[in-house]
């Protein structure tokens, strides 16, 4: 039993997520959440730089290859904005100027990924798990 928590331990850390980074904004009991998730696939974007998930224009989390994050939001409209961050190449302030924003829904569920593009870093709807 003790070999097979340390290996089962070591099977589950590439499915870890991006821990966010900045507080999220609360809501009051009974206005329901939209759940937000947002991975960044291996070859999606083509660098080794952190790719910065900003909401609201605070950083929320950072992501490298192959790793996701989800988030619990208000319903309503939310603002987002990607950036690459880290050194050299990768130093903050090459963040894409423009953002996106969505209108989320209480109980709604949505998957994003990241991806380059000729206007820079975008999210693009995926596909449902089922």
């Amino acid at each position: 039993m003790r070999l097979l928590c340390p290996a089962l331990a070591l099977l589950l850390a590439p499915l870890a997520q991006a821990e966010p980074l900045a507080p999220l904004p609360s809501t009051s009991q009974g206005e329901g959440y939209a759940v937000l998730i947002v991975s960044r696939e291996r070859l999606e974007v083509a660098t080794t730089c952190e790719v910065a998930l900003y909401l609201h224009d605070q950083m929320a989390a950072r992501l490298h290859q192959g790793q996701s994050v989800s988030f619990n939001l208000p319903p309503g409209r939310v603002s987002l904005r990607l950036g690459l961050t880290g050194t050299g190449p990768c130093q903050d302030g090459i963040n894409q100027l423009a953002g996106q924003s969505l209108e989320l829904q209480a109980g709604e569920v949505r998957r994003y990924r990241i991806a380059m593009g000729s206007d820079g870093l975008r999210l693009h709807a995926a596909p449902m798990l089922n």
